[in-house]
């Protein structure tokens, strides 16, 4: 990417040792002591123009290129999104906003969005609709000048501490389940709106279910065109698909293994460390197939399938190191400070090892999630391999 993009990692680095503890796991906390670091980083980041360093600046961005901002979502992700909630504003309620969205509600929103000031959930799936979305059942029905809508919202990200939802609810029955769908902007402070914490090894508060129980919402909140809500999705999603540098974190905890371990790196089985090999190499292959997405997006020439092969690529990434790194640590002693080397240059502090050893069963966590997030691996093969067909 260039000497500009060196300069703009170091920058990011030098903020993230400067402003996140070592000790911090937090894309997914709900710890008060992480909130807040990642509320205060964010406050940093915005301060210095780099939270929403892509975006135009009438919408309170840096209006550096989409390159620069790949940048930003690799280092922030190799460090567990010290951004927290926040990076789905940045990376696509934002975006979708600018492009869908009216002058009214981007002057209200972008600019809480660009000084980090808001969090904002995603109301997608349902219980009966997760993959086939399009089988949603919650319900808006017309009520005068405005909306009511009643139904269910399962597995919604960070709905216990978002004060906004980006919420996709059926307003008419077309004659495919795509047609009659429609995205309201609503706010999360109505009584109307009940959340309940799911428990799940992400964390107690990562993943929620949302009831809306007769809330009423405004015109104003609609975004784009009644009953149009479907093409929206689609952006959302190859947004969301392609926000996440998942690879970084791989390649960055890959990396850290041979000096977590130190003297005992090289009494790992030949095999595992081969494995260890292959799975760097792997980085660096998603890391290219991300790059390509990018350059489609900048030209504006982005399909479903190519945000689709890269997250396919990607979620195997994430699943298959996050196997290799756990046989690693198997490595690590545990509790026994005497137990490791202090004679050699390579080895660490007990706390560190054992840091290390949490970070990658964070990664291993997320990793078994990431075949149904935002799509399950089977339909985003499905969504390639029709875009293979229709190009062939």
């Amino acid at each position: 990417m260039g000497e500009d993009a060196k300069l703009l990692r170091s920058e990011l680095r030098s903020l993230v040792k400067a402003h996140v503890p070592d000790d911090f796991l937090g894309a997914f906390t709900d710890d008060p002591a992480d909130l807040e670091t990642a509320q205060r980083f964010c406050r940093i980041l915005a301060e210095r123009g780099l939270l929403c360093l892509s975006w135009p600046t009438q919408f309170g961005g840096g209006g550096a290129s989409i390159w620069e901002q790949t940048v930003v979502r690799e280092e922030m992700w190799a460090h567990h999104e010290p951004r927290g909630a926040q990076y789905m504003g940045v990376n696509w309620v934002g975006p979708t906003l600018m492009r869908h969205g009216t002058p009214e509600q981007q002057r209200k929103h972008l600019p809480l969005i660009a000084r980090g000031e808001v969090i904002w959930c995603q109301g997608f799936s349902e219980p009966e609709a997760g993959s086939d979305l399009a089988s949603l059942r919650t319900m808006a029905r017309r009520d005068g000048a405005g909306w009511r809508i009643s139904g269910q919202k399962i597995w919604t990200s960070y709905a216990t501490m978002a004060q906004w939802c980006f919420l996709l609810a059926r307003t008419s029955k077309g004659e495919k389940k795509q047609h009659g769908l429609t995205i309201f902007l609503v706010s999360m402070d109505d009584p109307a709106i009940q959340v309940r914490p799911i428990r799940s090894m992400l964390g107690p508060h990562h993943l929620n279910e949302v009831f809306f129980d007769d809330l009423r919402v405004t015109e104003a909140d609609v975004l784009g065109q009644v009953d149009e809500g479907w093409s929206i999705v689609q952006d959302v999603l190859s947004f969301e698909r392609v926000g996440i540098a998942r690879y970084a974190r791989c390649e960055r905890l890959l990396q850290a293994a041979p000096s977590a371990l130190g003297d005992r790196w090289d009494d790992l089985p030949a095999e595992l460390r081969g494995r260890w090999a292959r799975m760097l190499t792997h980085c660096r292959r998603a890391r290219l197939l991300a790059y390509r997405v990018v350059s489609l997006q900048s030209a504006g020439r982005i399909q479903p399938g190519d945000a689709a092969g890269y997250r396919i690529a990607v979620t195997k990434l994430d699943q298959d190191s996050a196997e290799v790194l756990m046989e690693i640590t198997a490595a690590l002693p545990r509790n026994n400070r005497a137990a490791l080397p202090r004679n050699n240059r390579a080895a660490v502090s007990e706390a560190a090892a054992e840091h290390f050893r949490a970070e990658v069963q964070d990664h291993w966590r997320y990793s078994q999630a990431s075949t149904v997030a935002s799509g399950s691996i089977e339909m985003q093969r499905i969504l390639l391999s029709r875009a293979l067909l229709a190009a062939s």
